[in-house]
């Protein structure tokens, strides 16, 4: 059986790689598969720093000299995590407008027919719906208090490691 990492950069890195993955699966296995809750297209966004922050961490363990520039970028894509998911919060919360793949655009003057296409093409999900939430929090906003305590984990792993 392997034994746990020793020092604290490794239990940090490994904390962060273990804590995408578990990011990850979460939100395809439980939410996804489970739960039948199909991701809208930032949700999609969302998960691709995970998945680079899972390499990440192999790469950290199986690289030592290249430690501190790794962590350095698991710290980006957990920033780019959490910045993904509160401009998502904010389009769930109606504190702006999202994509306009993801949303329906307000305001706008259009044809029947132009109407009519916005409404044939528009995505089955829609990025401006709580499709889940706990204590007041959707599946975004989650992400992004997450992704934050994950980037920690990189900064004590970039500046020990």
């Amino acid at each position: 059986m392997p034994s746990l990492p020793q020092t604290l950069p490794a239990r940090a890195a490994a904390l962060a790689g273990l804590g995408a993955a578990a990011m990850l699966g979460g939100a395809y296995f439980v939410f996804q598969l489970g739960l039948g809750l199909a991701p809208c297209e930032m949700c999609i966004w969302q998960r691709w720093p995970h998945g680079i922050a899972i390499a990440l961490a192999a790469l950290w363990f199986a690289a030592p000299r290249l430690r501190r520039p790794v962590a350095g970028l698991g710290a980006l894509a957990m920033a780019v995590s959490a910045g993904l998911a509160l401009f998502h919060t904010g389009v769930e919360r109606k504190w702006w407008e999202g994509i306009t793949e993801c949303s329906v655009a307000q305001g706008t003057e259009l044809s029947t027919d132009d109407l009519l296409a916005q409404i044939m093409n528009a995505p089955v999900v829609r990025c401006d719906q709580v499709a889940w939430e706990l204590l007041g929090l959707s599946m975004a906003s989650w992400n992004g208090v997450v992704s934050l305590l994950l980037l920690a984990c990189w900064a004590v792993a970039a500046r020990r490691g």
